[in-house]
């Protein structure tokens, strides 16, 4: 008897078991990447949210020309910036170098408008967190006040600015 209700007991649960399924799913690409060398597609994720952060902190630091706080959250080694016309800053110093001029000469202003975390592992299995974000910026142009709308795209690395490029175009005509 004691048999009998010891096999019951194990199939009960081996039944009861086999019926639980796991509440943890694969998350779903968002898009995906095309890679450079291949052109094959990696599927992209929604990232994490302390990215957004870091940039957050980045286009604050602009607005208030805290050069110091740029630097410091640049990458300390093989930090790049391409700019809209193609021009690529290599390195902090560089980037700081243009940062100077342009703050003074021109009193940069972003509005940001949506920031959008996304990441994926590229094939050599490193995680790659980006930031997409999509500002409206004002200049001062020999004194008057010129727009224009921009994307970025930033690679952010260990809670630093690793990279990032600069897409921009005219303020349309309102169509009001």
């Amino acid at each position: 008897m004691k048999k009998s209700i010891l096999i019951l007991s194990i199939l009960f649960l081996n039944f009861s078991c086999s019926g639980i399924q796991s509440n943890k799913t694969e998350p779903a690409p968002i898009g995906h990447e095309i890679s450079d060398e291949d052109g094959s597609k990696i599927s992209l994720y929604g990232g994490s949210m302390s990215t957004v952060e870091v940039w957050e902190n980045y286009i604050t630091a602009h607005n208030n020309g805290d050069l110091e706080a740029i630097r410091n959250m640049n990458a300390s080694e093989n930090f790049r910036a391409i700019g809209p016309d193609g021009t690529v800053f290599a390195g902090t110093d560089a980037h700081i170098e243009f940062l100077t001029q342009w703050f003074e000469n021109n009193s940069p202003k972003w509005e940001t408008n949506y920031l959008i975390a996304n990441e994926y592992t590229n094939k050599e299995g490193n995680l790659l967190q980006w930031v997409t974000s999509g500002h409206d910026i004002t200049l001062n142009v020999d004194g008057n006040d010129v727009k224009a709308h921009q994307v970025h795209d930033a690679l952010i690395v260990d809670g630093k600015v690793q990279m990032f490029y600069v897409y921009e175009r005219a303020e349309s005509p309102s169509t009001e």
